[in-house]
């Protein structure tokens, strides 16, 4: 006992041993990755152009609508909830409520659990491994063949046999020792029972960085996953707030189109009072008839363009057709734009843009991969361990005397693979070159965006006001035109170019009010807000 005491004290101090020195001489193989340097310009390109503000004129249209005034400034970052600079509690809630419930982002959602899965089956190829283990088996040894090809039953018969040499020794003791053998060769060659318990063990030292580079990268792509999750509420936020707009838009475009109807009945009787009198002819009411016709027949479409909008919505906050129709039917004005917009300094873009973000994490992952390749050239090191106890009866197991015990160190180094381990090299090396070059697209997609957002921003601010100037010059023409004809001074076709020309020119500047509106959401979505105080 106290042999065995010390053959196992001896065995675990040069365990200590080996494990001091393996902790002290490990390292990790490969390249460290660095966050790559982002090439931003000083500013904006667009707002260099446009001498860094846009200041538009302010008027009023004909249908309630202001051309407001908004500034862009680079001397502050955008407000990460964007959506509150249109005053709109029906927008906050419909944000906050999709943030709830949409459906690809919960499934963006369960896409880092998955990740938080890989980097922690990864971690644990770095833990000991420690396994129970019993088993019961039956087995034939086989030994009878071998005892008869060697002679042994003949030898064993010699022994009972007259005059054999074992009765030139002791006279009588033949009979005896052969049925003695008989019975041992008997034992031995029968089946037997094999009952065994016991514990092994393992644990690779990692001494070249194997496992960690691969906790590395798994949690790198935990990080791109995240970013991934961002990107998806970014743009959801945007969508939500530009087909909300468009219902907001289409409403106040149906309003106006119900207005002309208006206008269209008043100026039909109008003509048939003229009619009467002789001031109009059949033709006049005929053509004023049909004007009542068309304006009426211009409002149905944006009723279909009201209920798609609605529909697209309630599939936003993952709700069914027709669940947000209390809520949105009743219409409302677009909401006013805010007077002064931020973006901040392009050098801050690669921080707020999830798609950057996420570029920069699939660019540390490759990194840590290529460490994981070069450390597959290198030997691996694992201490295995086993304990237990072994008998032929299951009742013998707890007794000392069954014990078995084996540890030590193993180490596998590779020699001749075929190529494979070089080629894993370069394919690591190949996708670490393609995922840099993807971050450096994303960072130009990114200021190609917020440059090509702001283009079209101040664009089309400056398109609808000079349509709301014209909306109102036509609303005048229109109403001196009906003036005019009621006196006899001018034909009926010049009422019915005039109000064609105002259903046209109020149509052009409602949609191109919903198209500033829907531009400006383009532009926070391309700063990359709205996704920073998601839990």
């Amino acid at each position: 006992m106290r042999a065995i005491r010390a053959i196992r004290a001896g065995g675990l101090a040069r365990c200590a041993y080996l494990l001091s020195v393996c902790a002290l001489t490990a390292c990790t193989v490969g390249p460290n990755f660095r966050s790559p340097r982002t090439d931003a310009p000083d500013t904006w390109q667009e707002l260099s152009r446009a001498k860094a503000e846009v200041t538009p004129s302010v008027s009023a249209a004909s249908d309630g609508h202001a051309a407001s005034k908004s500034a862009i400034v680079v001397d502050s970052d955008p407000d990460p909830q964007w959506w509150h600079a249109f005053h709109d509690a029906t927008l906050d809630a419909l944000i906050a409520r999709a943030r709830a419930g949409n459906l690809d982002l919960q499934q963006a959602v369960l896409r880092i659990v998955e990740a938080r899965m890989q980097m922690q089956s990864a971690a644990a190829q770095g833990l000991p491994n420690l396994r129970a283990s019993a088993s019961y088996k039956r087995e034939q040894l086989g030994l009878k063949g071998f005892l008869q090809s060697n002679g042994v039953y003949g030898q064993v018969d010699q022994l009972g046999a007259p005059n054999s040499p074992i009765d030139a020794i002791a006279p009588g003791a033949g009979p005896g020792l052969k049925t003695r053998a008989d019975d041992v060769l008997g034992e031995l060659t029968s089946p037997v029972n094999l009952w065994q318990a016991g514990f092994d063990a393992s644990w690779e030292l990692d001494l070249f960085g194997r496992v960690r580079r691969s906790v590395e990268a798994a949690s790198a792509n935990v990080d791109a996953a995240r970013e991934s999750r961002n990107d998806a509420l970014l743009s959801l936020e945007a969508e939500v707030a530009q087909t909300y707009l468009q219902l907001r838009g289409a409403q106040a475009s149906r309003e106006i189109a119900a207005h002309l109807v208006d206008d269209a009945r008043d100026t039909l009787a109008l003509t048939q009072s003229q009619a009467k009198v002789g001031l109009a002819s059949t033709l006049d009411v005929k053509q004023a008839t049909a004007a009542l016709a068309q304006a009426q027949a211009n409002v149905t479409p944006f009723d279909g363009q009201i209920t798609q909008a609605a529909n697209g919505l309630a599939l936003l906050v993952g709700a069914q057709p027709g669940a947000l129709d209390a809520q949105l039917m009743q219409r409302a004005p677009l909401p006013a734009l805010p007077a002064r917009i931020a973006v901040g300094l392009p050098s801050a873009l690669a921080r707020r843009r999830p798609d950057i973000r996420q570029a920069e994490a699939e660019l540390h992952a490759a990194t840590a991969d290529v460490g994981v390749a070069v450390a597959q050239f290198y030997p691996d090191i694992t201490l295995t361990g086993q304990i237990g106890t072994r008998a032929s009866n299951a009742s013998d197991l707890a007794r000392w005397s069954h014990l078995f015990y084996s540890f030590g160190p193993a180490i596998s180094l590779p020699i001749f693979e075929g190529g494979q381990l070089v080629a894993n090299l370069h394919l690591a090396n190949a996708r670490q070159a393609q995922a840099a070059l993807a971050y450096r697209k994303a960072v130009l997609v990114a200021l190609r965006d917020v440059d090509n957002a702001l283009a079209v921003y101040r664009t089309d601010l400056s398109h609808r006001d000079a349509l709301s100037t014209a909306v109102d010059t036509q609303r005048s023409a229109f109403d001196l035109a009906r003036e005019r004809y009621a006196k006899g001074f001018v034909s009926f076709v010049d009422v019915l170019d005039a109000q064609r020309q105002l259903s046209q020119v109020q149509a052009q500047f409602v949609q191109a009010q919903t198209q500033v509106e829907t531009d400006l959401v383009a532009l926070y979505k391309a700063l990359g807000g709205g996704w920073q105080d998601a839990a």
